[in-house]
């Protein structure tokens, strides 16, 4: 056996995922509403009506739980879809500036609208209520995305901090 033989050794095989290229795509599952379909939200009622359609339908979403959702808005403040980024407990949720915004940034949203249920029914903002909104509006302003309004929806009843001049 020559010293060359000794250090040829046998090709090492690829695993499957790094033999061929892979490209990825965004698949929509729905048909894409016209802009006449869409609801339009610069009032926070177009927001209660677009979660009580959308969101408060939906399979997953529980109404003894806080869940917090993120409305995507076009320029024209109309509701291009939806992400419930958050099923919480009785009383809280957890919202991360990171997830609202995940969702706005790779689907192009103008603006977002912050919403969550209270499952007490009372829609009276809490002390993390107005932090968390705080976080969101200071995380709109460096990501160029305008949080036009956090919505706490409860029963028969409803507050927006923009109407309350808290935005």
């Amino acid at each position: 056996m020559s010293q060359l033989e000794l250090f040829h050794f046998p090709p090492v095989p690829q695993p499957p995922w790094r033999t061929k290229p892979k490209e990825w795509k965004v698949v929509s599952l729905r048909e894409c509403p016209t802009p006449e379909d869409m609801i339009c939200v610069n009032q926070p009622s177009g927001a209660l009506a677009y979660w009580q359609q959308q969101i408060a339908t939906a399979p997953h979403y529980n109404p003894d739980c806080e869940c917090v959702a993120v409305l995507l808005l076009t320029a024209r403040l109309r509701v291009k879809g939806h992400q419930i980024v958050s099923i919480g407990m009785l009383n809280e949720a957890m919202a991360h500036p990171r997830e609202v915004f995940r969702v706005a940034v790779t689907g192009a949203a103008y603006g977002i609208v912050l919403m969550h249920n209270h499952p007490s029914g009372e829609a009276t903002p809490s002390d993390a209520d107005r932090l968390i909104t705080k976080r969101i509006c200071e995380a709109g302003n460096i990501l160029r995305i305008e949080v036009h309004d956090h919505v706490i929806v409860g029963h028969q009843r409803y507050f927006s901090f923009r109407e309350s001049g808290l935005m």
